[in-house]
């Protein structure tokens, strides 16, 4: 397996705060791995862990991932496709949520259930300590400002224990990240923002001024009809796709952003990689910037 170099054609490079950590900025999400409803066995095995070895091999160093993904078969497939892993692959998971029979998501955020999270991950991924973790704090409807205190605590536990390198947040607002720094160091934020939901805007400025990566999921997700209009005729200006459009403008929008585009298709992977060498020329980002205005 060949080992990630630092690319700048994936973004440029970043190193996560008080680490030695350095990933390019575009890495890859691998919810989409597991099958319908981020539930089961993939559709196609052996696509899966083709997606996986092309971002290897193309110099992504950053892959999102979590064990209630599937459950479990995500992280499954990422060790069969990767363990050994080469190094500088930077592996990121998730803790705090539980999957039902019925697909369900529900919060997972007592002690037994963290270590056991932990625990789970270690198994799957084949690691004796993980990377990163981060807490995923807040519900479907986004984050919820409640004292994350108690669970951030264990994970503090387990970091002295060694299983886990370093901690991170999800789901979370700017008050939690405040009180998750008196109990831990957070090396990166992981919540909903793109260019037609900016309600984040604080937190990503705030985690800007500190230097902490700040990692936005569904970079399309929520988009409404005239938004929508608005990003695919910026698009074809310019010859590229709406989602290559949305990755080069959050790559534009700060520079500790990470971006996790997940996919189960080498061709839709490859697209996401060639967006990373976009540069969005000034009346392009201009108009981008008023897509969260436009609605209905």
């Amino acid at each position: 397996m060949n080992t990630p170099a630092h690319n700048p054609t994936l973004g440029g490079i970043f190193t996560l705060p008080g680490t030695t950590l350095t990933v390019n900025r575009l890495g890859y999400g691998a919810m989409q791995l597991a099958g319908p409803g981020v539930y089961g066995p993939p559709r196609d095995p052996d696509a899966a862990l083709a997606v996986l070895r092309t971002a290897v091999s193309a110099g992504i160093s950053h892959i999102d991932t979590s064990d209630f993904y599937g459950p479990h078969v995500t992280n499954q497939i990422i060790r069969q496709a990767l363990h050994p892993y080469p190094s500088g692959l930077v592996i990121v998971t998730k803790v705090g949520a539980r999957r039902e029979t019925d697909k369900s998501w529900h919060p997972a955020l007592a002690r037994e259930e963290l270590i056991s999270a932990v625990h789970d991950n270690l198994r799957n991924l084949g690691l004796e300590a993980l990377d990163v973790v981060n807490l995923r704090v807040g519900g479907i409807h986004g984050p919820s400002d409640f004292s994350i205190a108690e669970s951030l605590s264990v994970l503090a536990e387990l970091q002295k224990e060694g299983l886990i390198r370093h901690i991170g947040l999800s789901n979370v607002t700017l008050g939690q990240l405040v009180e998750a720094q008196a109990i831990t160091k957070i090396v990166c934020i992981q919540n909903y923002y793109n260019l037609a939901h900016r309600e984040d805007e604080a937190l990503l400025d705030e985690t800007t001024r500190r230097n902490i990566a700040y990692v936005p999921f569904f970079p399309l997700g929520g988009f409404e009809p005239l938004q929508i209009s608005a990003l695919q005729a910026a698009a074809d200006a310019l010859g590229k796709t709406p989602m290559q459009v949305a990755i080069a403008w959050l790559l534009q929008r700060a520079p500790n952003i990470l971006l996790i585009p997940g996919t189960s298709s080498v061709a839709h992977l490859e697209e996401n990689i060639q967006a990373a060498t976009i540069e969005l020329p000034s009346e392009i980002v201009a108009q981008l910037d008023a897509i969260a205005t436009k609605a209905g």
